[in-house]
C-alpha cells in the first residue's frame, strides 16, 4: 500500500509556462555572453577582438529586432512569464529598449582602439599597477577582449532586472549585472592602481549594499508571506499584522536599490568608481545602470507600495532633496571633469527620483523618457573626455581643458551642446526630461518639491557653464593636451548621443508616447 503522503510528494511537477517571444531579446542576449566566454576560452587570441565585437554587436541588434518584433504584436497589458518571474509589460519593453540602444553605443566606446592604441582596457588583468605598456607590448599581448562577454553579462542582468516580478528574481539579477561591472572598473590600461582601486570601492560596497537589499527581502517576506511584488502589494493594503517588517523591509530594500541608482547619500562609490574606471565602462555604468536602478524602483514602488505611499513619501523627498544637494553643490568643487559627471549624475538621481515617486502614468512616462534622454547625453559626454589627452592619458583636469575651442572648435562644440543638455537648456533632450518629470510631480502635489528642484538645477548649472567659459574664453597652455582623431567607433557613439539628444529635445513625442503607452503588469 503507497503512503499517501509519499504519492502526494511523488506528483509530477508542472513545469512553468514560458512565453519565449516575450523574452526571447533577453536570452539572446545572454546566450551572446555564453558564447563570448567560449570565444575567449577557444579562439586564437590575435581573432578575439574581431569576433567578440561582431558578436556582441550582432547579438544586441538581434535582441533589437526580436523586440521590435514582439512590441508590434504584443498584448496590449503585457504578460507574466517563466512562473510569474518576469514580467513583460510597456515600462520593461521601454526599458529594454533603452538599454539595448545604450549599450550599441557604450560598445562602440569600448571596442575603440585608435584613440588609446591598443584598447582602454590592459591586456593582462595580472599588470601590476604602476606598469605602463608601450604600444609594442599591447599589440604582442592583445587587448582585454574579456570585457565583451562582460557587458553583454551585465546588459542580460539589467534587462531582467528591469523586468523582474518577484524580489528574489530581482536580486539574482541585481548580482548578475553588478559583478562584470565590478570586474570591468578594474580593467583600466591606463592608471592601474586608481582603477583597481575604483574595482575594490565599488565591489565592497555594493556587497554591503545587496546585504542590504536581502535582509529587506527576507522581512518583507516574513511579512507577506511572499516575495511577489502583487502579494506584498495585497498584503499591505489590508492585513492586521505589524508594519513594522513592512516599513523596515521596504527602508533596507530601497538602500540597495538606490546605491545603484547613485542616489544620495547612497552615493559615495560614484566619484571614485567614475574616475578609476576605464571611460568607455564609465560611460556605460553611468547611462545603463542608471536605467537599470529606476526601473526597478519604478518597479516595486508601483507594483508593491503604491498602496502604502503616504507612510513613505515623505523620506524619498528628504532622500530627493539631498541627493539633488550633494551633487549640485559638491559639483561645484570638482576639478577633475569625470568626478564633476558623477556628482552631476548624484544631481540628476534626485531629479529622476521625483518623478519615480509621483505614482501616475504622467509620472512614469516622464521618468522613462528622462533616463532615455540622460543615458545617451552621458554617454556622449564621456566619449568626448576620452579624446582629450596627454602623455600619461586622458586629461580630465579642468585645467587642461581651458582654451580647448582654439584647439579643436568641432569638440568644444559638442562638448557645449552636451553639457547644456545636462543643464537642461530648451532645444535639448535634458529640458524636455526635466520639463515632463516636474509636470508631473507639480500634478501630484508635489510643488515645494519641484521648487527646490529648480533651484538646485540653478546651482547645477553653473558648473556646466564653467566648463564652457573655460573651453572658450581662456588661452590654451602651450604644453596643453592634444585632441585625439576618434575612430570610427568613437565618432559613432558620440554622433549617436548627439543626435539622439537633439532629436529628443526637438522631437520627443515618438519617445514620450510608447513611454506612456501602458503601466505595469500587475499579475501574480
Amino acid at each position: 500500500m503507497v503512503n499517501p503522503f509519499l504519492a502526494q510528494q511523488l506528483q509530477p511537477v508542472e513545469a512553468p509556462g514560458i512565453d519565449w517571444g516575450a523574452i526571447l531579446p533577453m536570452v539572446i542576449v545572454f546566450g551572446a555572453a555564453c558564447v563570448g566566454v567560449l570565444i575567449e576560452a577557444f579562439v586564437p587570441k590575435h581573432q578575439r577582438w574581431s569576433g567578440q565585437v561582431v558578436l556582441t554587436l550582432g547579438s544586441i541588434a538581434a535582441a533589437g529586432i526580436a523586440l521590435g518584433a514582439y512590441v508590434s504584436a504584443r498584448p496590449e497589458h503585457g504578460v507574466v512569464t517563466m512562473g510569474s518571474t518576469l514580467s513583460i509589460d510597456t515600462p520593461a519593453l521601454f526599458l529594454w529598449g533603452t538599454l539595448l540602444a545604450l549599450s550599441v553605443a557604450a560598445v562602440l566606446m569600448i571596442a575603440d582602439r585608435s584613440v588609446e592604441p591598443g584598447g582602454s582596457f590592459v591586456a593582462q588583468a595580472g599588470i601590476a599597477p604602476g606598469t605602463v605598456q608601450d604600444r609594442a607590448q599591447v599589440q604582442s599581448t592583445g587587448m582585454q577582449t574579456e570585457v565583451f562577454p562582460l557587458a553583454l553579462f551585465a546588459l542580460g542582468g539589467m534587462m531582467a532586472f528591469t523586468a523582474a516580478n518577484d524580489l528574489l528574481t530581482m536580486f539574482i539579477a541585481l548580482e548578475v549585472l553588478s559583478l562584470p561591472l565590478y570586474l570591468m572598473c578594474g580593467l583600466a590600461r591606463r592608471r592601474r592602481l586608481l582603477s583597481q582601486e575604483a574595482a575594490v570601492k565599488y565591489f565592497l560596497l555594493g556587497a554591503f549594499a545587496s546585504a542590504f537589499f536581502l535582509y529587506g527581502l527576507a522581512m518583507l517576506y516574513g511579512y507577506a508571506g511572499s516575495v511577489k511584488l502583487a502579494d506584498i502589494a495585497t498584503a499591505s493594503a489590508g492585513t492586521d499584522r505589524s508594519d513594522t517588517l513592512l516599513f523596515a523591509g521596504l527602508g533596507l530594500l530601497m538602500v540597495g536599490l538606490l546605491f545603484k541608482g547613485s542616489v544620495g547619500p547612497f552615493h559615495t562609490w560614484t566619484p571614485d568608481v567614475y574616475q578609476g574606471a576605464p571611460t568607455p565602462v564609465t560611460g556605460f555604468m553611468a547611462a545603463c545602470t542608471k536605467v537599470a536602478a529606476f526601473g526597478g524602483i519604478l518597479r516595486v514602488l508601483t507594483v508593491a507600495f503604491e498602496a502604502t505611499s503616504w507612510e513613505w513619501r515623505g523620506v524619498l523627498w528628504a532622500v530627493a532633496i539631498i541627493s539633488m544637494a550633494i551633487g549640485a553643490v559638491l559639483g561645484l568643487t570638482q576639478t577633475d571633469l569625470k568626478r564633476m559627471i558623477a556628482y552631476s549624475s548624484i544631481a540628476h538621481a534626485g531629479f529622476l527620483l521625483i518623478g519615480t515617486m509621483a505614482l501616475t502614468e504622467e509620472g512614469l512616462s516622464g521618468t522613462l523618457f528622462y533616463l532615455l534622454a540622460y543615458g545617451f547625453t552621458t554617454l556622449a559626454a564621456f566619449g568626448v573626455i576620452s579624446l582629450v589627452r596627454d602623455s600619461s592619458g586622458e586629461a580630465t583636469h579642468l585645467s587642461a581643458w581651458a582654451g580647448l575651442a582654439k584647439r579643436s572648435p568641432l569638440l568644444a562644440g559638442v562638448f557645449t551642446f552636451l553639457l547644456l543638455a545636462l543643464a537642461g537648456i530648451p532645444l535639448t533632450s535634458g529640458f524636455v526630461g526635466k520639463f515632463v518629470v516636474f509636470s508631473a510631480a507639480l500634478s501630484d502635489g508635489m510643488a515645494p518639491l519641484v521648487v527646490i528642484a529648480l533651484v538646485f538645477s540653478a546651482v547645477a548649472a553653473f558648473f556646466y557653464l564653467r566648463v564652457v567659459v573655460l573651453m572658450y574664453f581662456s588661452e590654451p597652455a602651450s604644453d596643453g593636451p592634444t585632441v585625439s582623431v576618434p575612430g570610427a567607433f568613437t565618432t559613432a557613439s558620440i554622433a549617436l548621443g548627439v543626435i539622439i539628444t537633439l532629436l529628443l529635445g526637438v522631437l520627443p513625442t515618438f519617445a514620450l508616447d510608447w513611454a506612456g503607452a501602458g503601466g505595469f503588469a500587475l499579475g501574480g
